[in-house]
């Protein structure tokens, strides 16, 4: 369970939506240099866990990547969920 889960208990009462609405609301009305350069950050480590993944199990890292998650459905839902927080906690921090 990630280290988020308690605000996916009632997520509707604290977020007044999801995860994923959101941060969306944060990316469209936060300082756009904060958002842009967090956007930078998150494809920088993105493209860095690909190549790990590609180390590990070939070119093929779509395949890989579509196998994992029909396997770890609600594993792979939380941990999204987790990232929407983390990156609109990223940004927010930098907008105070």
């Amino acid at each position: 369970m990630s280290k988020y889960a308690a605000l996916f208990e009632d997520e509707n009462d604290i977020f007044s939506g999801s995860p994923e609405s959101r941060l969306m609301d944060v990316i469209f009305n936060a300082n756009n240099d904060i958002v842009r350069q967090e956007l930078v950050n998150f494809i920088r480590k993105s493209a860095t866990m690909e190549l790990m993944l590609e180390e590990h199990v070939g070119d093929d890292i779509d395949m890989a990547v579509k196998s994992y998650d029909a396997n770890h459905l609600g594993s792979s839902d939380d941990k999204a969920k987790s990232l929407y927080i983390e990156l609109m906690g990223s940004i927010l921090s930098q907008s105070e």
